[in-house]
């Protein structure tokens, strides 16, 4: 904050917060960590960001933040112990108010700086994690830990309540924002579609079902090639499914494309990997898909979707009932888009048919429906304000430095 002018709105004086995220690359974590140092540099706060980097490294800066690379993604006990170190050092130097965690593995780091130093711990949980086993739960239960506990859905939040028995007063549902003006369907060319079609090798004329995200279990890309094998054999023609997205690990991919082999599907199936002009890639597309096979909280693709006009299909593990307008929840006269059942690639494969059926009109009612929800739900300058009123309230008791 410049110096000479007044406190933040809300606030005894400007805080300094530390955000610790595994990675910078394209992950709801690493786009929360962007969203969370602009809104907080906006307000006049001092947001630094602690990762192992990525791609997204120059959005800190360009967001108002400062970014210091550390590897806190690793989850080898000795890193993470230097790392729990560092931190407790970067704490006390630079008089941080606030730890706020986005990922298990640096929350585990982050936990143990943030209680060295006295200050508030924050957590937010993107998704549902899995719990196997004992040693499973105990690892994952660190977001658990949280002086404020920050999921971003209801779906989440009634998640991390039932398995940890976390109180309500200690939970916060903040969603993601979306950005109106940039995923605006009216700010896309004609030529900036047509470049992600070439990329694609999609033809004019050809259906494009869209998954955005990264490739991996979790999020159901091979229930959607079954549900292509299906459409396939009921006959549906000029159709692509197009996975929009990077495999983190490199192997899913992999096993993906040996399902696609298997039934028949290559001439239906893009793995297109990730794109940086996501407004043209919606744009691009008919629907969008979640087949999410675990609770994925709130994606941000999903919102950025119907943001762009278009019907979404999604698992009901992809998005609750407060992101995606669904019946039989609501009357088909309201519905942003259909929901079916996790794991099920033949309710998928129906819902697609029963949209791609629908008149152009009715499809495109969806869509304008699904815009105006999510504008006024998941608006930039309300989330924003959640977001510090949390900042407020965790830090109110706490005398000024």
């Amino acid at each position: 904050m410049p110096s000479g002018s007044g406190a933040p709105r809300g606030f005894d004086r400007s805080l300094t917060v530390l955000i610790v995220v595994p990675t910078l690359e394209a992950g709801a974590a690493d786009r929360g960590a962007i969203e969370l140092v602009g809104i907080l540099a906006a307000a006049g706060h001092r947001p630094l960001v602690v990762s192992r980097g990525g791609r997204l490294e120059a959005g800190v800066a360009a967001a108002g933040g400062e970014f210091l690379r550390l590897d806190v993604a690793s989850k080898n006990p000795l890193t993470m112990l230097r790392s729990a170190l560092a931190l407790r050092r970067l704490v006390a130097a630079r008089a941080c108010d606030v730890v706020h965690a986005l990922g298990r593995v640096p929350a585990w780091s982050a936990y143990y700086a943030s209680r060295v130093a006295g200050v508030p711990f924050l957590t937010t949980w993107y998704k549902g994690f899995r719990e196997q086993n004992l040693f499973k739960r105990l690892y994952n239960g660190i977001m658990a830990r949280g002086d404020r506990v920050i999921a971003a859905s209801e779906q989440i939040a009634d998640l991390v309540h039932d398995r940890y028995s976390t109180p309500w007063r200690r939970l916060a549902v903040l969603p993601a924002s979306v950005d109106g003006a940039r995923f605006d369907p009216l700010r896309v060319s004609d030529a900036r579609i047509e470049a992600v079609h070439r990329a694609w090798g999609v033809r004019p004329g050809t259906k494009v079902i869209l998954s955005v995200g990264r490739m991996t279990r979790r999020k159901g890309h091979h229930v959607v090639v079954e549900a292509a094998r299906r459409l396939k054999e009921l006959g549906l023609a000029d159709f692509v499914c197009v996975f929009a997205g990077e495999d983190p690990r490199g192997t899913y991919a992999g096993e993906l494309w040996d399902q696609v082999l298997a039934t028949d599907t290559a001439d239906v199936v893009r793995l297109a990997g990730a794109c940086d002009d996501r407004p043209a890639v919606y744009a691009a597309a008919d629907v969008v898909v979640s087949a999410a096979v675990q609770p994925e909280g709130l994606q941000r693709a999903i919102l950025e979707a119907q943001a762009m006009l278009r019907p979404v299909v999604v698992s009901d593990l992809g998005a609750g009932p407060e992101v995606v307008l669904a019946p039989p929840t609501v009357g088909e006269e309201r519905m942003t888009g259909l929901r079916v059942p996790a794991g099920d690639a033949a309710a998928l494969a129906g819902a697609l048919l029963r949209l791609f059926s629908m008149p152009a009109a009715i499809r495109r009612g969806i869509g304008e429906r699904g815009r105006a929800w999510v504008l006024t739900h998941y608006n930039a300058a309300i989330v924003a304000e959640q977001t510090l009123g949390l900042y407020a309230e965790v830090t109110k008791d706490r005398l000024p430095r």
